[in-house]
């Protein structure tokens, strides 16, 4: 399946909508889209996995990448929205206890 990235602006946040999976054949592509944010000096992005159905682990280097480089440069990087699916792939990675993930894409803007 495919994997269709759509981002929005709200406020001073970029928030990266993944519909479909983020694995090994569209990872390069949303990390692409999601360094052109970061290269033009964005700080603050939010990955809303609503719609996104399996991460593989090329999309789980994809948020750690992202993290690290919005770290370094004093930004934030959030999660929100996944579904059973994905949130049980965050977890058995360990991912979800090194990246701040939220529930809603709402309570992701909140504090970001």
């Amino acid at each position: 399946m495919a994997l269709e990235v759509i981002t929005k602006e709200i406020n001073d946040v970029i928030v990266v909508d993944l519909k479909g999976n983020l694995d090994t054949n569209t990872a390069p592509e949303a990390e692409t889209i999601i360094n052109d944010y970061l290269e033009s000096g964005t700080k603050k992005i939010i990955i809303n996995l609503g719609q996104t159905q399996y991460v593989s682990s090329a999309g789980l280097r994809v948020f750690l990448a992202t993290a690290k480089k919005l770290t370094a440069s004093g930004g934030a990087l959030k999660l929100c929205g996944a579904n059973e699916v994905v949130q049980e792939i965050l977890d058995i990675s360990g991912f979800s206890t090194i990246l701040d993930i939220k529930k809603t894409e709402e309570e992701a803007l909140t504090n970001i």
